[in-house]
């Protein structure tokens, strides 16, 4: 499957590159874990970013697009739902967006203006003050998470909109996904070109080359079922990118890990930034199984 862009969406695209070249390479002197950019989440506001999902001649397509480009640089922010969830809701709802499962802790919660509340199958909103949420500094995950501790006033929403959001936030996962594995397949290609055993360089192995070429496959996947679940729209579609983009990433994480070796757990290589958010997505919407679920329900209901 192949995405052509209209002249619209390629100039969009261009423009997103110019803009994430600045944000490409982690500080020197960075040696943590959530590397979090106000100055990207900035830039995106006031380039319009946020409102691709909802132009002209741009839509969910160009909004995964430019989440899966954003999700493979080393700063994060909150970009995912509001591109491509808030637009399905409603566009004036205020961002950032973070979702509360089931009781958990999620990922910008501590800055989120609009509150995404999973409680089993039913889902609510809520705008949080201050005194409801709380940061958790010490996470390992590569986002800045956090906790619901208050009670706010909940909007519990209607089963049809509930379904809309289930939907979205797949696509928004995957999308994530699909940018996050494509970063740490990189990280990795680069480190074998450089790391040398045996007088040559790792990547000249056949056996490693092998695993990297499956690697890239399965990110190949979880790209093209990202945005063909962005461009339908369909609960089946995101159901099953999703489902995919989670599996892929426990496969890629491993491997990328036991190829880079010690370094690949060093906090002076980048690789954790990538692989410790997959992490993080890795148990969104029940997971896997809860995926697994959601595809036998939306594509095989019938039979």
């Amino acid at each position: 499957m192949d995405f052509a862009l209209n002249d619209d969406q390629l100039a969009v695209a261009s423009e997103l590159d110019k803009l994430a070249a600045r944000f490409d390479t982690s500080p020197v002197d960075f040696h943590g874990f959530a590397l979090v950019s106000n100055e990207l989440d900035q830039q995106l506001e006031e380039n319009g970013f946020f409102e691709l999902a909802s132009m002209d001649d741009m839509g969910p397509i160009a909004a995964a697009l430019a989440t899966e480009r954003l999700a493979r640089q080393p700063y994060t922010a909150e970009i995912a739902l509001s591109m491509l969830l808030r637009p399905m809701l409603d566009i004036n709802l205020p961002r950032p967006f973070a979702v509360i499962e089931n009781g958990r802790p999620g990922r910008f919660v501590a800055s989120a203006k609009t509150l995404i509340i999973i409680d089993g199958d039913a889902i609510g909103i809520t705008h949080p003050a201050a005194a409801h949420v709380e940061a958790l500094p010490d996470s390992l995950y590569a986002y800045p998470m956090g906790r619901l501790i208050g009670s706010p006033d909940i909007k519990p929403l209607p089963a049809e909109q509930a379904a809309t959001v289930r939907t979205w936030l797949r696509v928004a996962c995957a999308a994530e996904m699909a940018g996050l594995i494509k970063a740490a397949i990189d990280a990795t290609v680069e480190h074998l070109s450089v790391r040398k055993q045996f007088g040559r360089p790792l990547g000249t192995f056949q056996a490693l080359r092998h695993r990297m070429a499956e690697c890239t496959v399965l990110a190949g996947g979880v790209r093209n079922l990202a945005f063909k679940a962005a461009w339908s729209g369909d609960a089946g579609d995101a159901a099953l990118a999703c489902f995919h983009a989670q599996d892929s990433a426990t496969r890629v994480i491993y491997d990328v890990h036991q190829m880079s070796g010690a370094m690949g757990m060093t906090l002076e290589m980048d690789l954790h930034l990538w692989t410790y958010r997959m992490k993080a997505l890795l148990s969104e919407l029940g997971g896997r199984g809860g995926q697994s679920t959601a595809v036998a329900e939306s594509c095989f209901a019938e039979a």
